[in-house]
């Protein structure tokens, strides 16, 4: 039995109550806080304040019940300082049942997929049936696989599907190593395309419902229910603008591998080029970020220039030599 459980079990300290009463060292042991923590708690004012009988504090259910609420709003990602906010609105009559569906939406999972486990023996198979130590590290570093507590060769897979395509990367003849460092780069990629999906929504969506700290009960329940129609959007838009991008730079590298004739660019309107993300990164920091555009275009323009005047040189002193030898 955990702390948590023991609390809906433990008796009454004192008599005289209604419910159950519990010394501090009880309390801690019936909500899994230490006594410690349960003292910085009320200093910080997330605790009511306990019953003062003779020399000893008397606490209830309600502070067991407050416990609870700050170790479940901890691991959701809140600090001390917001859980206290929340509290305070709580208290005050405004509600925290909206407020915590909104926690709920968003640290819900944002995909269909479920988790798996797999053994290193099924892992190594997987990839031809060599032992691979360091690239094992690097997918766990990279979340791709998780250390199971307990067990020496047993992992949790969060996303299988992510794992099948480097089985099927790998099968095609891609080191591993070199798929870790795609995922790498394809990450910061997908994080910033994420983020900027956030900051619209933020913009344009949710700025009404953030005009409250924390937001009343009402609006944290719409915005909760705006989360639920809103969070397929994004992959939605990914998936059709990749699957248009990848078509064009598809045809693109065949015809260039094919050794068509036709030029590839054709007229005068702009096309995109694909950068790595390191030089991407590199001239934004020369430059900044608006003017990264304009950096890249005048740099070609000066390589092209510069491979023109070379072409004429070389082909002005081929003839040169060619007239020297009549």
């Amino acid at each position: 039995m955990t702390g948590r459980e023991a609390g809906a079990a433990a008796g009454p300290t004192a008599g005289g109550s209604s419910g159950p009463e519990y010394r501090i060292e009880d309390l801690a042991h019936a909500s899994g806080a230490t006594v410690r923590t349960i003292r910085a708690y009320q200093d910080r004012g997330l605790l009511p304040t306990p019953e003062r009988r003779g020399r000893a504090n008397v606490y209830g259910e309600t502070h067991l019940a407050r416990l609870l609420q700050i170790a479940d709003l901890l691991d959701r990602g809140y600090t001390l300082a917001s859980i206290k906010e929340l509290l305070e609105a709580w208290d005050a009559g405004r509600g925290l049942g909206g407020v915590l569906g909104l926690v709920a939406e968003v640290h819900g999972p944002w995909t269909d997929e479920e988790a798996d486990r797999i053994t290193r023996a099924e892992l190594d198979a997987k990839f031809g049936g060599t032992q691979d130590d360091e690239a094992i590290e690097e997918a766990v570093e990279l979340g791709v696989l998780e250390r199971v507590p307990g067990t020496a060769d047993e992992f949790l897979v969060p996303s299988p599907q992510e794992l099948a395509v480097a089985v099927e990367l790998h099968a095609a003849g891609v080191p591993l190593l070199a798929i870790s460092g795609h995922l790498k780069e394809l990450r910061g990629q997908v994080e910033h395309i994420a983020s900027r999906f956030l900051e619209f929504t933020t913009e344009h969506v949710f700025a009404r419902y953030l005009g409250h700290r924390p937001p009343t009960d009402a609006d944290a329940a719409e915005a909760a229910s705006m989360v639920r129609r809103l969070r397929p959007l994004a992959q939605q838009t990914v998936d059709a603008e990749l699957a248009r991008a990848m078509r064009m730079f598809a045809t693109r590298h065949l015809h260039h591998h094919l050794g068509a004739q036709e030029s590839v660019i054709e007229g005068s309107e702009t096309r995109p080029v694909l950068l790595p993300l390191r030089t991407t990164h590199a001239v934004q920091e020369l430059v900044g970020a608006d003017q990264v555009a304009a950096f890249v275009t005048a740099a070609t323009e000066r390589e092209v220039q510069a491979r023109t005047l070379d072409g004429l040189t070389s082909s002005h002193a081929i003839a040169n030599k060619v007239h020297e030898k009549e």
